[in-house]
């Protein structure tokens, strides 16, 4: 398919129809992830929560996404897009009533943290994606994906307001509006499993010869990746502690340091499974130079989705509260309408970012928008009361477009990496979306909007410097098929 003829119409082509089947998947999983933000007054009035609780869910939110972006990943990789997105659609649709229902804050954290799961769907439509597309249109292919699927938020920030104090009314019409998006995603999780196939007919689906950890290509690779692991253990280790009776107090003592145990037993186990899986690496006995590959493109990326979709969720998570503290005269629904601006500019900026490294190059488009939401950023943390509100909505546009356009530009380059271990890329560089979202959020509870706002554009200027480091894709990656034949898959 050229450039040209990926046309959002064309549903009759299987790539296309493909592409609009994962799409509203991975929107699906965005509407149930973010379901409860706009409907926090209603919810902190039904369970009396104070502000820290209510941020204490937000930072639950989107914990358990970071374990979970790297198992889907290895799963994806391992049994294919089809069975792991429908699974994890239906598994979603239940979790979701969990939270709905909940009938004290206890269960209601324990629901909002299992729900992080949902947010490891975006793993398994990157796969998917590339499979379906060639290199030259993989980026915008990859960004409409994104895109319409972080359309998710905002979609849940505009209807789901008016479907619980209009539709269903009621003390409970939070619960039904939360409830209906669950038996959505439930439904339609049947309905993909019926409809998707994993590769293109007659194509080959390639998977890592080893499961459970990245292949690397040498031993400093090797450390290198157990390094980068690091961070995210270290941010779940945070989040214990602030849930701890040093926190918000939803952990007791003995929970807390029962965390901390999980989490050391979890990094001694991967870091087994790494070793299992690179242990030819570790006897000196390195692939044939046209199979190898250099982890620090995928060290980079992570880096970069840190600071692009880790900011979004945070930003997301945070901004209908950030809208009514600084225009203290706004109602809820507006409030939702607003924020949900920042996530609209998906629908724009990250194709705009997938089309825009697919013709200008990957690191030229990668720099110049994290630049941009440095920039944007910095601007939002300058707001206060005395902004006009068009101002205000034009400069989180902005700053939006050139942040999503971001995360178009990492995912542009997630499928040239390694071709078996897609899954796997996508889900590390996920996970680290997440890890900034983590941070960010353990940063908001310390600091106001202005300085949260300062903290994210300053870091994004450190990760402008990183991405220099990026090398352009370029010629073939190898991969074998299943008969041991090598094959040539073009990457630029």
């Amino acid at each position: 398919m050229s450039l040209t003829n990926l046309n959002l119409s064309h549903f009759s082509d299987p790539a296309t129809r493909t592409l609009h089947y994962t799409w509203f998947a991975f929107f699906l999983t965005f509407v149930v992830w973010f379901n409860a933000a706009p409907l926090k007054p209603l919810i902190t009035e039904t369970f009396n929560l104070s502000n820290d609780q209510w941020k204490a869910i937000l930072t639950l939110n989107v914990a358990l996404t970071i374990p979970a972006r790297i198992v889907i990943g290895i799963l994806v990789d391992k049994f294919g897009p089809r069975v792991v997105y429908a699974i994890l659609l239906l598994l979603t649709g239940v979790l979701c009533q969990l939270f709905a229902w909940a009938q004290n804050y206890q269960q209601l954290a324990l629901a909002r943290f299992l729900l992080g799961f949902a947010g490891s769907g975006f793993v398994i439509g990157i796969r998917l994606v590339g499979e379906w597309f060639p290199p030259r249109t993989v980026g915008l292919a990859q960004g409409i994906y994104g895109g319409w699927g972080n359309f998710g938020s905002a979609a849940a920030a505009w209807t789901l307001p008016t479907l619980a104090i209009t539709l269903f009314g009621g003390e409970n019409g939070w619960r039904y509006a939360i409830a209906f998006t669950g038996v959505l995603a439930f439904l339609y999780g049947l309905l993909f499993y019926l409809k998707i196939r994993d590769t293109p007919e007659g194509a080959t689906y390639f998977r890592p010869s080893k499961s459970g950890g990245l292949e690397v290509s040498n031993k400093r690779d090797f450390w290198f990746y157990i390094i980068m692991n690091v961070p995210m253990y270290i941010i779940l280790a945070i989040l214990a502690w602030k849930l701890s009776p040093s926190g918000v107090g939803l952990l007791g003592h003995i929970e807390t340091y029962g965390m901390y145990g999980i989490l050391m037993l979890l990094f001694v186990y991967q870091f087994s499974q790494i070793v299992r899986v690179n242990w030819n690496i570790l006897r000196g006995h390195h692939p044939a130079a046209h199979d190898q590959y250099k982890f620090r493109q995928v060290a980079i990326l992570d880096w970069a989705y840190f600071v692009t979709f880790g900011s979004e969720l945070a930003v997301v998570s945070m901004l209908p509260a950030f809208f009514m503290e600084t225009f203290t005269d706004m109602s809820v629904t507006s409030a939702g309408l607003f924020g949900g601006l920042y996530a609209l500019m998906n629908l724009i900026a990250r194709p705009s970012g997938g089309l825009i490294s697919d013709r200008l190059g990957r690191r030229r488009t990668l720099s110049f928008t994290i630049l941009g939401l440095a920039i944007g950023y910095l601007l939002m943390s300058q707001v206060n009361a005395e902004w006009p509100l068009l101002l205000t909505v034009l400069t989180v546009m902005v700053c939006s477009f050139f942040v999503q356009a971001g995360e178009g530009a990492v995912f542009a380059v997630v499928p040239l990496v390694k071709r078996r271990m897609t899954g796997q890329i996508a889900g590390m560089a996920g996970a680290y979306g997440n890890v900034g979202a983590l941070t960010f959020l353990t940063v908001y509870t310390f600091v106001d909007a202005s300085t949260f706002f300062m903290i994210i554009g300053s870091s994004a200027l450190v990760v402008y410097l990183i991405v220099q480091w990026l090398e352009e894709p370029s010629g073939h990656m190898t991969e074998i098929l299943p008969d041991g034949r090598m094959a040539f898959i073009k990457v630029s």
